[in-house]
């Protein structure tokens, strides 16, 4: 069984909390937007077209919405009873990179975020937004954010890390590596992997 958890990571956390139009941050902070000619070409061979890609958002509010999917803060009301639903990280960035990439919508937008909450499932919105309001699990995003940055090295997305262990202090046979990945590049890895077992 594979498992894909998601952490977070903010690449510059001096972003504007509103956000930024992406072509204007670019040119601020690289002096323009060519690397991202690279990023598009090779993002369409896998289906990530890039199309309507508007905004340099700040994400931590984001980091937060997946963080309260993913935990048991996540509370819906159903029929005056509490429900709990668990919703994986995965399926909640695959909805905020579709919202951010294709949709051309600014994360660093509650109203955004609540929307993709909404369709995610979450039927107490206030709740939500209650929690991003109040920056309820801001302390925890920016301790994994720090986790990573110590523990890893992180220093850019996407970073991976691969381990046949689900534990996180068992270090042993865990391998970390950064940057866009060929199939076969985890295909080797899994395989080496199950081999050692």
């Amino acid at each position: 069984i594979i498992q894909v958890d998601w952490k977070p990571f903010m690449i510059d956390p001096g972003t504007n909390t509103e956000g930024e139009d992406v072509e204007d941050y670019c040119r601020r902070r690289w002096g323009g937007s060519g690397w991202t000619h690279s990023l598009k070409l090779e993002g369409k061979k896998d289906g990530a077209k890039f199309d309507n890609w508007k905004w340099w958002p700040h994400t931590l509010k984001a980091h937060q919405l997946v963080q309260y999917c993913c935990s048991n803060n996540n509370n819906n009301n159903k029929s005056g009873e509490e429900e709990k639903i668990i919703i994986s990280s995965d399926k909640v960035n695959q909805l905020l990179f579709e919202a951010e990439y294709e949709n051309g919508q600014n994360l660093s937008d509650v109203n955004v975020l609540l929307e993709i909450g909404k369709t995610l499932g979450i039927k107490d919105e206030n709740d939500l937004a209650m929690y991003l309001a109040l920056d309820k699990g801001k302390e925890q995003v920016q301790k994994d954010i720090a986790i990573g940055r110590q523990r890893y090295q992180i220093s850019g997305v996407p970073h991976f890390i691969i381990s046949s262990s689900d534990d996180d202090d068992d270090d042993q046979d865990r391998q970390s590596f950064s940057g866009a990945q060929k199939p076969k590049t985890f295909l080797s890895i899994f395989e080496a992997l199950l081999a050692e077992e």
